[in-house]
């Protein structure tokens, strides 16, 4: 077992090594082999397979070498060879054939299985990784870039696993480790071999070196091309709309040509590696019959030694052609490689500790103590809040755009975590809380409704996936939305189309209400939930709201005012710092910062001479 030893400590090592910085094609190339994982022992068979296919693909030439002299030997002497004595050779002979044809069956057909399904395991650890990492990433790198690497870096380790295993590792076998053994066969003859493939070698290197930073300019006109397809087919109404069909169009292809442009001459130093390697057929053949006639009429070399290394010369050729094949297709994928392997080495920055709690569901108290949060490092995003909400409480957030209000929250449900203070529910800090028992417990109508291309049951179900029909129906009610589910032909299970374009603004936001609402959390957050309504719905849903919040602990965030009357304590947000506190009659009653909001937003007349809004006739406008 030394080699499953040797294997496991190379696998346990590249996986360590996870960086930034451009790895080499070979260690990219042992990266990849890296990701077996489970399939590690089939892949170490396949392995060893190819070891003696590679032997046995040399033995052949050899023991025939042995039947021709054996033959010429007796016509040179005039005596008669017995096929007994050819016998033992020629079954070998025929016998590395037979197994050369079933093992390498066997190995196309494990190889092929393990490609597959290696490339679906890898394609979903991707994904649940990519699901994990910040909020931060995702709104830096676009959806079409991300989508791309996947499908591109799957696929590519796929074909390098296939290669590697059908045909590649013999070939390195048989080109790093048998081919220098010919030497002992005849030392002249072998090192004639051995001198051509180190100068095909080296021409290989030499395209290699002059075409690898081109190739990465072409993958990342590549990526270019995906975000601005994704882009156009993610706002086609937009497009339409603008009249902008013709601009994106030629947008899109002048990045084709860029591309282009690009790839032509990475593609020529390869077709010269081509020719190269046809030249190289030729050469070897013709300088292996020259070579090996004048050995043998000096009496240096056999007529079997000269067929055997014929027949070596030639196998070595499809080696040779194999291994240019296998490093063009290596280099090519290598960007997309390296773009997969970047992605998977960035770090969620939020995840559990160890020996998380899992807790069933939250009573509901939340304290937030001198919280700080930057995105960028330099400028607060918040900065020093603290405040407590009690089990069943409304508190409510408002201020300008960007004072910091979604942020305080998206720290509640470990969007990210603070880089001071600390955030407690029930008396534990949230970080000491399993994340998928914490976000469990705590339910979001974000302000973008964010639905799936998925039916209306689906889409509910991502609240409660053993939710029944009648809780489902029950939660729309609940959320204003019955009526325009009862229009749907299908009812439950009409397709609503990508992020829910099916729908108006107004329905995409009560399903996601009913969503959370189904999910039933002790902790409530409405960021904007009303904002997609009109009036008169928005007033129905308040009522709606107002029930379903009681009892639970609820945070709401809102610019119209109107809609958090009744919170229980209002939070007034001002770059990132909270600059008043109370409820809203007592904050319009100081005449501060809430004051002027709602002055503003209510409209009070310039010619009443007044300084102060009284809260009863806010509350009637």
């Amino acid at each position: 077992m030394p080699l499953l030893n040797e294997l496991a400590i190379v696998r346990l090592i590249i996986s360590g090594c996870r960086h930034r910085r451009i790895m080499s094609l070979f260690r990219l190339y042992a990266r990849v082999l890296g990701q077996l994982g489970s399939d590690l022992r089939v892949g170490i068979m396949l392995a060893l397979a190819n070891i003696a296919l590679a032997i046995a693909a040399f033995a052949e030439p050899i023991l025939f070498g042995r039947i021709i002299d054996l033959l010429s030997s007796a016509q040179a002497t005039r005596e008669p060879v017995s096929f007994g004595n050819l016998m033992p050779l020629i079954i070998a002979w025929v016998g590395f054939g037979l197994f050369t044809i079933g093992a390498g069956v066997l190995v196309a057909l494990y190889a092929d299985r393990l490609s597959h399904r290696r490339r679906l395991a890898v394609m979903a650890c991707y994904f649940e990784h990519v699901l994990e990492l910040p909020l931060a990433f995702h709104t830096s790198t676009h959806s079409g870039r991300v989508l791309k690497v996947m499908l591109e870096g799957s696929n590519g380790m796929a074909w390098l696993w296939l290669g590697f295993f059908r045909e590649h590792f013999a070939a390195f076998v048989a080109l790093v480790i048998l081919l220098p053994l010919t030497v002992f066969l005849n030392w002249r003859l072998g090192l004639l071999l051995v001198v051509l493939v180190a100068v095909f070698a080296v021409l290989t290197a030499v395209v290699l070196r002059k075409t690898e930073t081109l190739q990465g300019s072409v993958e990342s006109y590549h990526s270019s091309l995906a975000e601005h397809a994704s882009d156009a087919l993610g706002n086609v109404p937009v497009i339409q709309s603008f009249t902008r069909v013709e601009a994106e169009t030629r947008a899109l292809h002048g990045i084709i040509h860029q591309l282009l442009q690009a790839q032509n001459p990475v593609l020529s130093w390869w077709a010269l590696a081509s020719v190269a390697t046809r030249a190289s057929a030729t050469i070897t053949v013709t300088a292996i019959f020259l070579v090996g006639t004048w050995l043998h009429l000096n009496g240096l070399a056999s007529i079997g030694q000269i067929v055997s290394f014929m027949s070596i010369a030639t196998m070595l050729i499809g080696r040779l052609e194999q291994a240019v094949s296998f490093t063009n297709q290596l280099f090519m994928q290598a960007p997309k490689m390296r773009e997969f392997f970047s992605i998977l080495d960035t770090a969620p920055a939020v995840h559990d500790r160890p020996n998380a709690k899992v807790i069933d569901r939250f009573v509901g108290r939340v304290a937030f103590e001198s919280v700080s949060f930057s995105y960028d490092g330099r400028r607060p995003a918040v900065l020093d809040v603290s405040f407590t909400a009690e089990p069943g409480e409304t508190v409510a957030l408002v201020g300008a755009t960007g004072s910091g209000k979604s942020t305080t929250l998206g720290l509640l449900h470990r969007a990210f975590d603070p880089q001071s203070g600390c955030i407690r529910i029930d008396g534990d800090d949230i970080r000491d809380i399993a994340l998928s028992s914490l976000r469990r417990n705590i339910g979001v109508v974000f302000q973008e409704p964010m639905l799936f291309a998925r039916s209306i049951r689906e889409n509910l179900q991502v609240g409660q996936p053993d939710a029944t029909d009648a809780q489902m129906i029950e939660a729309l009610e609940r959320a204003q939305a019955s009526e325009f589910i009862v229009r749907q032909t299908e009812g439950l299970d009409t397709i609503i189309g990508e992020r829910g374009r099916s729908l108006s603004g107004g329905e995409r936001q009560r399903l996601s209400i009913a969503r959370a609402l189904l999910k039933d959390p002790p902790v409530l957050i409405l960021d904007e939930a009303t904002s997609a309504l009109d009036a008169a719905t928005e007033r129905k849903l308040q009522l709606a709201l107002d029930e379903v919040m009681r009892g639970r602990t609820t945070f709401v965030i809102a610019h119209r005012l109107a809609t958090v009357r009744n919170a229980d304590r209002i939070l007034v947000f001002d770059q990132g710092r909270i600059i008043e506190t109370g409820t809203f009659d007592e904050l319009v009653a100081k005449g501060g910062r809430f004051a002027e909001l709602a002055r503003a937003q209510f409209m009070v007349e310039e010619e009443r001479p007044r300084t102060r809004i009284r809260a009863s006739e806010v509350a009637q406008t």
